[in-house]
């Protein structure tokens, strides 16, 4: 496994190069986090540099996830990839979505939320595409039969990179982490 000495957008060049790496090692599509589509575009110069042929799953924040009625990923954007052929997902999230609703509400931990915080004991990256896996899958753009290549981050951009067989969030408990390629040593001081 690659770690990076900082977190988050400063990584994503690095992340974008070693996800279409590892795509094209084993002969999988990439599903990838993005909120403005900033990482996007760094997998397609890579798709585009070391001739990779899979598809890029975009999956963005939810709906009024920052405001009301709107989404971070603009409609130019989002007709701009789908254009390159880039399939893009977005859905609730799958490790906080209505749960997060309830617990706001009424306090307290709920099951959701206590198996997103321990995947964040990895990094916020792990989370991340354990979380985009799912999504995915839930909106059938990944089959639950075979690995793809995950790329999530810390606030902002990508530094991680998992290879994890999806499964539907129903079946949470069927996705296989199958490697952490690349994330941001937790290590401080």
């Amino acid at each position: 496994m690659q770690g990076f000495k900082e977190k988050g957008r400063v990584n994503t060049q690095d992340t974008a190069a070693i996800a279409v790496e590892t795509a094209i090692r084993y002969n999988t599509d990439i599903v990838a986090a993005s909120n403005t589509g900033y990482t996007i575009d760094a997998l397609l110069e890579e798709k585009k540099k070391q001739k990779y042929t899979g598809t890029i799953i975009h999956v963005t924040h939810a709906q009024g996830f920052v405001k009301k009625d709107e989404n971070e990923l603009s409609e130019e954007k989002r007709q701009e990839l789908l254009e390159q052929g880039v399939k893009v997902v977005t859905s609730g999230h799958a490790l906080s979505g209505t749960e997060r609703g309830i617990s706001s509400v009424f306090k307290g931990a709920y099951p959701v939320e206590i198996m997103a915080h321990t995947l964040r004991m990895f990094g916020a990256g792990v989370k991340v595409c354990v979380e985009c896996a799912l999504m995915a899958a839930d909106n059938g753009a990944v089959s639950v039969s075979r690995p793809v290549v995950c790329v999530g981050g810390t606030g902002g951009g990508a530094d991680t990179v998992c290879v994890i067989t999806p499964s539907y969030s129903a079946k949470v408990f069927e996705l296989k982490i199958n490697e952490i390629v690349c994330k941001p040593l937790l290590i401080e001081g």
